[in-house]
């Protein structure tokens, strides 16, 4: 891959070897002996503000941003390396060794000793020393963004409860009263006097009761979106650059 096809996708989304999103692109390092860019920075996190080492082995630029040759755990779990300045041999050997890379090779045929450095996203232009004596001043920016994280659980539960209650239930029943009433002559025939037994049977209703399981109500959860703002306080890093040994002859 050429610096000039890999420049222009510094700040925006890298992805990883199956596509998913996995941050924006960072920082590219290339290395101080062939001048190729050989790692790039991929920035992570709620704010962007975790910087991992990635290679760029196999990677390849498209319109929707860069796509890495590696897997996102891989990424994820990769050695933490403060982005800044330079690679040490030290730290460039241990992400070689991470990602399963063969260290590249000098002209003499041992390992590099030479540093992988920071570039600041223009061609041909070293990141922390420029050959024409300038220097690049770099400052660090907040990028807020929101994240959703469960903050709690509601559920329903259905026990059974008793209660009383009342209802009214009309009711009858059968009382006896004694009728007294003179028989008028030739109405009945002559008897014998002698015991007699009649007897009446009395009726009355009584309340009877029943139940039955009958459907009353329906209860759902439902979730609303309710939209807010908050004031987000981030601690950030810039550069300044003092001049010195300047008189006032010049």
């Amino acid at each position: 891959m050429t610096m000039q096809g890999i420049e222009q996708v510094v700040g925006e989304t890298a992805y990883d070897a199956a596509g998913d999103k996995v941050g924006s692109v960072g920082t590219l390092y290339t290395s101080d002996t062939s001048g190729r860019p050989e790692w790039v920075t991929v920035n992570t996190g709620l704010f962007g503000t975790k910087h991992t080492f990635v290679p760029l082995d196999g990677a390849h630029v498209e319109k929707d941003g860069l796509h890495l040759a590696t897997s996102k755990s891989k990424i994820k779990d990769a050695p933490r390396i403060d982005a800044g300045g330079h690679l040490s041999a030290g730290e460039a050997s241990e992400l070689y060794r991470y990602y399963g890379l063969q260290l590249p090779q000098t002209n003499a045929g041992t390992a590099p000793t030479g540093r992988m450095t920071e570039r600041d996203g223009m061609p041909g232009r070293d990141g922390m020393a420029e050959q024409d004596g300038s220097m690049v001043r770099h400052e660090e920016r907040l990028h807020a963004g929101t994240e959703t994280v469960e903050t709690g659980r509601v559920s329903l539960h259905k026990h059974v409860v008793t209660e009383e209650q009342q209802v009214t239930v009309p009711v009858s029943h059968e009382e006896v009263h004694v009728v007294r009433e003179p028989v008028a002559d030739g109405e009945a025939r002559p008897g014998d006097l002698g015991d007699e037994d009649r007897e009446v049977v009395l009726h009355e209703e009584r309340p009877v009761v029943g139940k039955e399981t009958v459907a009353v109500e329906r209860v759902g959860l439902e979730t609303e979106t309710v939209r807010g703002e908050e004031n987000v306080t981030e601690t950030v890093r810039k550069e300044q650059i003092d001049v010195e040994g300047l008189d006032d002859k010049h």
